[in-house]
């Protein structure tokens, strides 16, 4: 996680550091009512489709495949990636996702896309 992207699972609680909260998932997060998420934007357009989601099944075994797949998706989404990537340069976004795995999710994939392209234009 850099100075300027953050993950944060959607069940944790918010926190005055997170800067601008953006949930990157395409479904809304079980049990959680919209003040609690406490989030600017919900980008599900960025999350990755149904079909690769449902795929993955959040399967450690198929990560390194969901990540390479999820990028590809992400190059039709060219505009919203970089819109977060600009919103970087005002302060920290902090990508919320409901996913119990913390280290296989697409907001993992995601931070990294951003802060790699961030890092590119810098």
């Amino acid at each position: 996680m850099s100075d300027r992207v953050w993950i944060r699972r959607a069940y944790d609680e918010p926190t005055h550091n997170d800067g601008y909260r953006v949930l990157v998932d395409r479904l809304w997060p079980r049990g959680i009512s919209k003040d609690d998420l406490q989030i600017d934007e919900w980008c599900k357009e960025i999350a990755p489709t149904d079909e690769l989601r449902k795929w993955f099944g959040h399967d450690p075994e198929r990560w390194d495949e969901f990540a390479e797949r999820y990028r590809t998706e992400l190059c039709d989404h060219e505009d919203l990636v970089t819109a977060l990537v600009e919103r970087t340069e005002d302060g920290r976004v902090t990508l919320v996702y409901g996913a119990k795995d913390t280290e296989h999710n697409q907001a993992v994939v995601l931070a990294q896309v951003l802060e790699d392209r961030r890092l590119a234009t810098a």
